[in-house]
């Protein structure tokens, strides 16, 4: 599971010799490699005979990837771990979701988080982004009298810069921003010249019921999915996991469809 940016990720490997007996090794080193394509060694420890651990603070979201090299014997492993943002966009708050799965314990709370992540990811391909958030665009338009940001609903310019230095700036108090179609047009009836890089806030302040009852219904499905064949798998039809959605193939119930419908994109903007 995805480690919250702050938390400390605590990384472990073993060394074998070729014959597979754990080993003290005479030289461990973890290289993990950042994101941002930096790298960190952070302090490796032997815990047991041939049982390495080393703890690393997450400070950057994204992927990393983990790297352990031994010397006498030798020996490597490979493997990486994800970082979440900051505030990763969930629709259901970790109390709902739990709630809703009927889950009293906190024994499944990283894997919980990581389906309501799914599903929030799989609501707003049907409806647009429901959680507020700041998105950034480039928009390559040379004159135009409006320009369609492609995130809806759209609640507020923040900025409108040229990207082509000498290009012009836009004050966004002097922009009109249709919030549903994400249309942009200058007040004064000017025309805007580009590229231009948009930044504004997306999402719903307010969410509808039949959304966020479209989620739970999605994250029980998806739930249930990860149960295996050997687990009861209650309920039929569009709780059915072989059950072909366009688009999404089978991770959508019907219902859910249905329930997403009046909120649902126009062609060509999901």
């Amino acid at each position: 599971m995805p480690y919250d940016l702050g938390a400390t990720a605590r990384l472990t490997a073993e060394c074998r010799d070729p014959g597979g007996t754990l080993t003290t090794a005479t030289t461990a080193v973890l290289t993990i490699g950042l994101p941002d394509g930096t790298t960190a060694s952070p302090e490796v420890t032997e815990t047991g005979t041939g049982q390495y651990q080393a703890d690393y603070p997450a400070a950057t979201a994204g992927r990393h990837t983990v790297r352990w090299v031994f010397t006498g014997p030798a020996a490597a492993y490979t493997d990486s771990f994800d970082v979440r943002d900051a505030v990763p966009p969930s629709i259901l708050s970790l109390s709902d979701a739990k709630a809703h799965l009927n889950k009293k314990s906190s024994a499944d709370d990283d894997e919980v988080r990581f389906w309501v992540e799914a599903t929030t990811r799989a609501v707003e391909w049907f409806v647009g982004p429901v959680v507020v958030r700041s998105v950034t665009e480039v928009h390559s338009v040379g004159r135009v009298e409006a320009l369609a940001l492609r995130q809806v609903p759209a609640l507020a310019l923040t900025s409108v810069t040229p990207v082509l230095s000498g290009g012009t700036s836009y004050e966004v108090a002097g922009l009109d921003l249709d919030e549903s179609t994400g249309i942009v047009r200058h007040l004064a009836g000017g025309c805007l010249y580009g590229p231009l890089r948009v930044t504004y806030t997306a999402g719903r302040r307010i969410i509808d019921a039949s959304i966020t009852a479209a989620a739970r219904i999605i994250l029980q499905h998806l739930w249930r999915t990860q149960q295996g064949p050997g687990r009861p798998q209650l309920g039929t039809g569009d709780f059915d996991v072989t059950e072909p959605i366009p688009g999404l193939g089978y991770a959508i119930p019907n219902r859910a469809v249905q329930l997403l419908s009046p909120d649902q994109l126009p062609p060509g903007m999901a």
